[in-house]
């Protein structure tokens, strides 16, 4: 059993913030916390000097791995431009756990990633989520299907117009991925048709086995769109075929803030804010954002797409949203809790309670003040950070 005392808690539960806290951490979950807790005798105690303690920051959206740091082509594994459509894609299969980023990731105290595929493709594969710590993947996932890949707006039109291929158009985007979603139902439908013993087995296809999860609403999809119009035409797709979506980067989601209250809407994640307009895409791009729609009461969380913006740089991209008039604590809720709720991980990560995973870590100060530094980062009760 471990104990750390002598902190400020921010629990992100809730509004609850414990001074003078004490956690109790055994077999790598916490199994007690408060201002009042009897730490038991012989166990390591780990002091907090007066640290602001919270849980392990959370990247709901990046290609740390898929994308290797410093390797160009060799290292290029978030992109399959041969097909528009590769919904049995698995980022599982092409994560680089060695990739120096987890490691710089890790020291900023990034404990959980969803990494997967880039935005080539109208439907690019499955994100796995995963601990920032370990030696292989199948040690550090949590879920190796976490979501489905899709993409709107300018990406796949610029990749596949420039091979003189389908699709050139945001209308061809939408169109190839409602065939597939109804080639998905289908099959789904012959799949439930045979266990009733109606009708023959389909034959087996591995796409539409992929996509079929989405279809069964086992996972979300996860959808690239920048642009207002092609955020709707996102949630238009969604509410056709009552999906889960989560909305990717929303960057003009502040124009449409009613429309984002979509039931089928599960999950918006904003970002990367850090960066030039890069594209015509970007031209409304803002740190504001955040703040627009939290206070329209809509629950967002905030990335990096590392490594458009490396990944240890997420805390940054939440204190400039709270700069901009995001509140402070639902500005560190975008990096904890909500973006664990928006990949399914909720019931491990995101917040101190008990009965989670013990991914902490410890400020020596307030972590929107740039001054300040990650002194201890623990994941799942093990201590792979302390300069305290």
């Amino acid at each position: 059993m471990i104990a750390i005392k002598n902190v400020t808690i921010h629990t992100m539960a809730e509004d609850e913030i414990i001074k003078n806290g004490v956690i109790l951490i055994d077999n790598g979950k916490i199994c007690n916390l408060g201002s009042t807790i009897a730490i038991p005798e012989n166990i390591e105690i780990i002091d907090g000097k007066n640290g602001f303690l919270m849980p392990g920051i959370i990247d709901a959206h990046c290609h740390i791995g898929m994308w290797e740091d410093g390797l160009g082509f060799e290292g290029s594994d978030g992109n399959e431009t041969t097909d528009p459509v590769t919904p049995h894609l698995r980022a599982i299969d092409a994560i680089n756990p060695v990739d120096k980023c987890f490691q710089e990731a890790l020291d900023a105290g990034i404990t959980t990633v969803a990494t997967g595929p880039g935005s080539a493709n109208v439907i690019g594969g499955t994100f796995a989520t995963m601990k920032t710590y370990g030696k292989t993947i199948d040690d550090m996932v949590i879920n190796e299907c976490t979501a489905m890949k899709s993409a709107f707006g300018e990406n796949p039109k610029r990749v596949y117009s420039g091979k003189k291929v389908t699709p050139s158009t945001r209308m061809a985007t939408a169109a190839i991925l409602r065939e597939n979603l109804i080639k998905a139902k289908n099959y789904v439908e012959k799949q439930e048709a045979f266990k009733n013993g109606s009708a023959k087995a389909p034959d087996f296809d591995m796409k539409l086995e992929a996509l079929a999860k989405v279809i069964r609403k086992e996972i979300p999809l996860k959808s690239h769109a920048h642009r207002a119009d092609d955020i709707l035409t996102a949630i238009r797709i969604a509410r056709e075929f009552d999906l889960d979506l989560s909305l990717e980067h929303c960057t003009e989601g502040h124009l449409i803030t009613e429309s984002l209250k979509d039931e089928h809407i599960k999950s918006i994640i904003i970002g990367p804010s850090l960066s030039d307009r890069s594209k015509v895409e970007l031209k409304n791009l803002t740190f504001k954002t955040p703040m627009i729609l939290n206070k329209a009461g809509i629950k967002v969380s905030i990335m990096t797409d590392h490594p458009v913006i490396p990944l240890q740089y997420i805390s940054l991209c939440a204190a400039l949203a709270a700069r901009e008039g995001m509140d402070e604590e639902e500005a560190l809720r975008s990096i904890t809790i909500n973006p664990a709720r928006a990949i399914n991980a909720d019931h491990r990560v995101g917040s101190i309670e008990i009965g989670k995973d013990a991914d902490i870590i410890i400020y020596n100060g307030h972590p929107f003040d740039l001054r300040n530094t990650v002194k201890l980062v623990m994941i799942d009760g093990k201590v792979v950070k302390n300069q305290l």
